[in-house]
């Protein structure tokens, strides 16, 4: 699994740094990306719906949230 830490990033950096594993994901890999940005939470999960990509997400700490992805 892919990890991506997006901790401390602002829109739209985390969906550009999840573009970048864009091919991993439609290879089959997984991505685990966290992040702190509210709306970076929800323009990935868009992001994902757009793309067909499954995704679950935890909010694993106040604020902190981990959104897995996959094909």
């Amino acid at each position: 699994m892919l990890k991506i830490n997006c901790l401390g990033y602002n829109c739209p950096l985390p969906v550009i740094m999840l573009r970048e594993k864009h091919s991993h994901i439609i290879s089959g890999k997984k991505v685990l990306l966290v992040t702190d940005h509210s709306l970076a939470l929800h323009n990935i999960e868009y992001y994902c719906t757009l793309n067909k990509f499954r995704y679950t997400t935890e909010e694993v700490l106040k604020g902190v949230w981990e959104i897995t992805i996959s094909k």
